[in-house]
């Protein structure tokens, strides 16, 4: 049976998801780089890489659970924008988590899966599950793919700091684990071939 429709209030989520288009990625823009991507092409990779992690893992999977999860983690930027990592610095604890939630049950709180979406995004801030924890992988590792682009494609040196952060160890799953070691060394030989030519 179908929920009834409120098409006021799911334009509006429409509407304020859309926002994520339009919002750049602002570590990306803090350090130089022109047309970086926003929340929305973010959003996708994560979710794409979720959805190939999951192949690899032998624990059930609730693949929506899994895919709503990655669409949905970075939804309250597009009330918020992305807010740098060093500005949080600056910001009082658990401040920001405070404003995401409000923001998120500003945008959710009239859909029918409302409630269930932002549950399943406060179980991705807890890492209380297996989606969470892929998720949060995956969302790590699009980032580390994303610099890797960047480095390739515009030459810009200005991000090695987010490849002297992550660790093996800081992934949840073994697969993940894999990706990223083969990440740098390809990222490894492209900077040796490039220091050749």
């Amino acid at each position: 049976m179908c929920a009834i429709v409120n098409a006021e209030s799911a334009l509006a989520l429409l509407l304020g998801a859309n926002q994520l288009k339009r919002v750049q990625r602002t570590g990306w823009v803090m350090r130089g780089i022109a047309n970086a991507e926003t929340v929305s092409d973010h959003s996708f990779g994560v979710a794409f890489i979720a959805l190939v992690l999951a192949q690899y893992v032998d624990e059930p999977i609730d693949t929506v659970k899994l895919i709503t999860t990655a669409l949905i983690h970075d939804l309250p930027e597009a009330v918020l924008s992305d807010i740098p990592s060093p500005a949080c610095l600056h910001l009082p604890r658990q401040s920001k988590t405070a404003a995401e939630r409000s923001a998120l049950s500003v945008l959710l709180d009239e859909i029918p899966q409302g409630e269930r979406w932002q549950d399943w995004w406060r179980d991705f801030a807890e890492q209380s599950s297996v989606e969470a924890r892929l998720v949060d992988d995956a969302d790590r590792l699009d980032l580390l793919l994303q610099a890797y682009v960047y480095e390739q494609t515009t030459g810009n040196r200005w991000l090695e700091e987010f490849w002297s952060e992550p660790c093996a160890d800081s992934f949840a799953y073994p697969i993940s684990r894999s990706i990223f070691d083969e990440l740098c060394e390809t990222r490894a030989k492209a900077m040796e071939d490039m220091c050749a030519g």
